[in-house]
């Protein structure tokens, strides 16, 4: 499948030379370092605690989450389940402005698309992935390499139940095997409107005090009943207190810790830059559409929260690499990492110079970048361009021996890219037309009017013309798409649908220009940072942690504030200072029943809270738990300076953004009278 825009070079912190320090750290589950967390917190944390918070850990297709009961109920963020609350809506109900609660177990609704992912095992299989590459480059390199990591995926895994993945950490200094339990029925149970979940909107986004329900529940289910999950993190009715250690696990989508000096100079200068620029556009051409009409608003909702989500947090972090000392700490690390390099004629002649090759590799980026975002990339928010993509290429995949396909295609990945492509879920014409005219007007833009690209994908026609013409499409109809997935290259090739026509025009160019980025681009850094890893473990062993890869990792730290200049920041806020912040006014306006909520709820209830823990995009949803193991709240965000832990981590003011599970309960108990909800998680 094709990368988003904002993922390209910028993926959702930086390490020093040595050992970390303070509660920094996205540890993976068996390098966990419990003798730090005992020296500095006094807890214990033994391999029984960890396998139990790993089996309740449960990661979502784009965020964590936790199994908080015996039948299979999931807590996550409002802004993890909100795209199942979009699909599930329609012009008459509108789940995601006035939330959703199952009265009972049979009201509960499949997620469309969604699946949850238990980790079960973890395998070292870093030798038999080096030595498929040993010795190879460029394209080469990479094709072993993911051939190798296909035979892995498709041999150590059989079925639906099971799935297979094959992580690189260290940027190639490691690769294992994670074998998970996979659920592909999943169901909305509730949540609440947006206005509580998300109280303050882009305003308060990436800030503190916040006042934000956050919160979600899904069920997996299995043969058709709620599964069987006797392996839950139990619910805490206790609210956390200063000070105390608070332990996160989930899948923080991804880090720059590790990447070179030159790798973060060139996101400050080129990538970063060039991301925001698009999403700004992007945003305005969105808010104009939802001013049109109240219809507009709605369709186009979920679509214009991912981007301005998106905007603020790159934001951010182009601003922690051109206001602090990243770039400079880190070339200092690189500096001294090579000194120890250079000092070990054994280890220098094996590594080499693989810094001059990320150079090398970054100039080539520059040259390509634009021409990968726009033909192998894509439009942002048009699932129809998405499906013809999936379609076209599945279609000529599936034709290749497994370990010579596309690493999306490969036998281990198609059911979920299935799953995604045929569960039943709405499309919008009118946004379509919108996001694939600005695409397209982009395209011509950047490449410009007389470049081979250009022609390829609007030959005469004007990006409107283009735009009207594409979204005469069928693919919206799940039994269209059944049809051409089920039919493989022959229903493809007969197919006048006029969006998989344009993909069979267009998809030769988009491949030719992943092959080019994968020759002088990907497989360059992928090869060098492979070096760099060698010869950071020779150096400092693995004392440190890996980048974040989307996969399981646990971080300690504590119930804190921190001081914004001379203001000291409290680590908690009340549901009493919820109505001391409304206005009345979107985006601080409450919605109908907690209008006249306020003599309902306790006001001393903790809702908000903030930690230490070190944690980036990916970990929305995952369970904040207590040293005794009980989950206290779920994490949601993190405070404005958490956006340059993408690169580096700064205890003295990086905080992690919870809503408390005494908030959860109380408002479940008052407001929406959910007292099955309330029995299941507390026995009460």
């Amino acid at each position: 499948m094709k990368k988003s825009l904002w993922a390209l070079g910028t993926a959702v912190c930086m390490l020093s030379a040595g050992t970390v320090s303070a509660d920094e750290g996205m540890w993976t589950f068996d390098n966990f370092p419990a003798k730090a967390v005992k020296a500095k917190y006094g807890v214990s944390i033994d391999q029984k605690w960890l396998d139990r918070v790993r089996v309740a850990s449960v990661r979502l297709n784009n965020c964590s989450a936790s199994l908080v009961s015996k039948d299979g109920l999931v807590l996550t963020n409002h802004h993890c389940a909100r795209a199942c609350a979009q699909n599930l809506s329609t012009g008459k109900v509108d789940y995601i402005k006035d939330g959703f609660f199952a009265a009972k177990r049979e009201d509960e609704k499949l997620c469309p698309g969604m699946t949850a992912e238990i980790l079960i095992k973890t395998d070292d299989v870093t030798d038999r992935v080096t030595n498929a590459t040993k010795g190879k480059s460029g394209d080469d390199f990479v094709k072993a390499r993911d051939a190798a990591i296909a035979g892995l995926e498709k041999n150590d895994c059989s079925g639906r139940k099971y799935r297979c993945q094959v992580l690189i950490l260290y940027q190639g200094g490691q690769y294992q095997l994670y074998t998970f339990r996979r659920y592909t029925d999943v169901r909305l149970v509730a949540a609440p409107e947006e206005d509580m979940a998300f109280f303050g909107g882009d305003p308060d986004n990436f800030n503190f005090p916040r006042y934000d329900l956050d919160f979600s529940f899904i069920r997996l289910y299995e043969n058709g009943k709620p599964a069987s999950t006797p392996n839950h993190l139990e619910w805490s009715l206790t609210p956390p207190q200063a000070g105390e250690p608070i332990f996160v696990s989930g899948n923080p989508g991804s880090t720059e810790r590790l990447m070179t000096a030159d790798q973060l100079e060139t996101m400050r200068a080129h990538s970063l830059p060039a991301a925001l620029i698009q999403l700004s556009e992007l945003r305005g051409m969105l808010i104009r559409f939802s001013s049109e009409s109240p219809e507009n608003e709605r369709i186009a909702k979920n679509l214009l929260f991912g981007v301005e989500n998106s905007f603020k947090a790159l934001t951010g972090r182009q601003q922690a690499l051109v206001n602090s000392n990243a770039i400079a700490d880190k070339r200092k690390a690189d500096l001294a990492l090579k000194a120890k390099v250079d000092a070990d004629p054994k280890l220098a002649k094996e590594i080499g110079d693989p810094w001059t090759e990320v150079v090398k590799a970054d100039k080539a980026a520059d040259v390509l970048r634009d021409r990968y975002r726009y033909m192998e990339a894509g439009p942002i928010g048009s699932s129809l361009y998405d499906y013809a993509v999936i379609l076209v290429r599945a279609a000529a995949e599936r034709e290749k021996p497994d370990n010579e396909r596309l690493p999306d295609y490969t036998n281990s990945r198609l059911p979920i890219i299935e799953k995604g492509l045929l569960d039943e879920k709405p499309t919008y014409p009118k946004l379509e037309r919108m996001t694939l005219e600005f695409w397209l007007t982009k395209l011509r833009e950047y490449l410009t009017a007389d470049d081979a690209g250009t022609k390829v994908f609007l030959g005469k026609e004007s990006p409107q013309s283009l735009a009207d013409k594409l979204t005469k499409t069928e693919l919206g109809d799940v039994a269209t798409r059944k049809r051409l997935w089920q039919g493989g290259m022959k229903a493809i090739a007969a197919s006048n649908d006029p969006m998989i026509r344009y993909v069979v025009a267009t998809d030769p160019a988009a491949r030719a220009v992943l092959k080019e980025w994968r020759e002088r681009v990907e497989a360059p850094i992928d090869r060098a940072s492979e070096k760099i890893a060698k010869a950071r473990f020779a150096a400092y062993g693995t004392s440190i942690y890996p980048d974040a890869t989307f996969s399981l990792r646990l971080s300690y730290g504590k119930v804190a504030g921190w001081t914004e200049g001379e203001t000291k920041v409290p680590p908690f806020t009340y549901f009493g200072g919820l109505w001391d912040r409304t206005t009345g006014k979107d985006p601080f306006a409450l919605p109908p029943r907690w209008i006249n909520a306020k003599g309902k709820v306790d006001p001393k209830t903790v809702f908000d809270f903030v930690t230490t823990n070190d944690i980036i995009g990916g970990n929305s949803g995952s369970p904040m738990i207590d040293a005794k193991g009980k989950v206290v709240g779920a994490a949601f965000d993190g405070n404005i300076h958490s956006l340059g832990g993408a690169f580096f981590f700064d205890e003295t003011n990086n905080r992690t953004v919870g809503v408390s599970t005494v908030a959860i309960t109380e408002a479940l108990k008052k407001i929406y009278r959910a007292d099955g909800l309330v029995k299941e998680l507390t026995g009460k």
